[in-house]
C-alpha cells in the first residue's frame, strides 16, 4: 500500500511540475506578445519630424483624388492608374458631386468618401489626408480626377520621398512637359507667386499651383488637421511647409488638358485667387516674423 501511495505521489508531483512548466511557458508567451505589441504600438505612433529617416519597411501608399462632378473623366483616370499600379489603393473624395462621380469611382474599385456638401478643393484634399493618416499610410500621391495628371509620372514623384530626400514632391509641368496651352494670365500668376516664395525662402518653385504631389506621412500629419486652406492650396501651403522645416522639391512631370468638362479656373475665380493668395502669403509672412521676434535671442538666454 505504501509503495502504491508513493508511486501515486510521484506521478502527482510530476504532473504538478508539468502543469507549472506549461503555465510558466504560457506566461512567457503572453509577456512576449505584450512586449511585441507594445513595441509595434510605439513604432506606429511615435512622434514624427520632417527629418525622420527613410522607412525601414515596404511603404503603404495611397492615391488621393478630389473630385467634383467628374463622372465623365474619373473612370478613364482610375483605369489608367490601375493599369500601371494594380495593387495601389485609390481614394476618391466626392466633393458634393451630383453626376454619379462616386458610383463611377466605386465601379472601378476605388474607395470613396462622400462629403455632405461642396467644401471646395482644399477641403476635399484635407479629407483625403485625414483618411490616410488615420489608416496608417506612409505616402500619398495627390492627383486630379480630370485626366490632367499623367499617372506615368507617379514614380518620379515617389522617388525623392522613398529615398528620404524630400518630404513633399511637387510635379512641375514647366520642368517636364504640358500638352495644352496655359492661360497667359494664369502663367503670370504662377510666376509671381513662385517668385514670392523664392524671395521669402530662397527656394525656386516653378509650378506653385501644381496639385500633382507626393507627400510623406510627416507632411500628411502637418496638413491633416490644420495648416491647410479650404479653397486654393497653392503657394501658401508650400510656404507653410518651408517655414516649418519640411523639405520640398520639384520634379518634371507630364500634364495634359482635361479629358472633358470645364476647368474650375474661370476669369472671375482667377481674380479671387490672386487676391486671396496674396493675402494668405502676407499673413504667413507676418506670422513667421512674429514667431521669430518672440523667440529669445541667444544672447538673452546666456549663450
Amino acid at each position: 500500500m505504501s509503495g502504491g501511495a508513493e508511486e501515486r505521489r510521484g506521478r502527482g508531483d510530476r504532473e504538478t511540475r508539468g502543469e507549472g512548466d506549461a503555465e510558466t511557458a504560457r506566461r512567457g508567451d503572453r509577456t512576449n506578445l505584450r512586449a511585441s505589441a507594445s513595441l509595434c504600438h510605439r513604432v506606429t505612433l511615435s512622434p514624427m519630424h520632417p527629418s525622420t529617416p527613410a522607412l525601414p519597411h515596404q511603404p503603404r501608399w495611397l492615391v488621393v483624388m478630389p473630385a467634383h462632378n467628374e463622372a465623365a473623366n474619373i473612370t478613364a483616370v482610375l483605369r489608367e492608374v490601375r493599369a500601371r499600379f494594380p495593387d495601389v489603393a485609390c481614394l476618391v473624395i466626392d466633393d458634393g458631386s451630383t453626376d454619379g462621380t462616386a458610383e463611377h469611382a466605386r465601379a472601378c474599385g476605388a474607395d470613396v468618401v462622400r462629403l455632405p456638401c461642396h467644401l471646395g478643393y482644399g477641403g476635399a484634399v484635407q479629407t483625403g489626408f485625414r483618411y490616410a493618416v488615420r489608416r496608417g499610410y506612409d505616402l500619398v500621391v495627390l492627383m486630379d480626377a480630370d485626366g490632367q495628371h499623367d499617372p506615368g509620372s507617379i514614380p518620379a514623384l515617389l522617388a525623392p520621398v522613398l529615398a528620404d530626400q524630400a518630404d513633399v514632391v511637387v510635379g512641375s509641368r514647366f520642368l517636364g512637359q504640358h500638352t495644352y496651352p496655359v492661360d497667359p494670365a494664369r502663367r503670370l500668376a504662377m510666376r509671381f507667386f513662385g517668385g514670392v516664395v523664392r524671395w521669402l525662402t530662397g527656394q525656386r518653385i516653378t509650378d506653385p499651383t501644381s496639385g500633382f504631389q507626393a507627400l510623406s506621412r510627416e507632411a500628411l500629419r502637418f496638413f491633416a488637421y490644420d495648416n491647410y486652406p479650404s479653397d486654393f492650396p497653392d503657394a501658401d501651403t508650400l510656404l507653410s511647409l518651408l517655414y516649418a522645416g519640411f523639405r520640398v522639391v520639384e520634379v518634371p512631370v507630364t500634364m495634359h488638358g482635361r479629358l472633358s468638362g470645364t476647368s474650375m479656373h474661370s476669369p472671375l475665380r482667377g481674380v479671387y485667387y490672386f487676391l486671396r493668395m496674396s493675402l494668405s502669403l502676407f499673413i504667413l509672412l507676418l506670422r513667421q516674423k512674429t514667431r521669430t521676434a518672440a523667440r529669445p535671442s541667444e544672447t538673452a538666454r546666456g549663450f
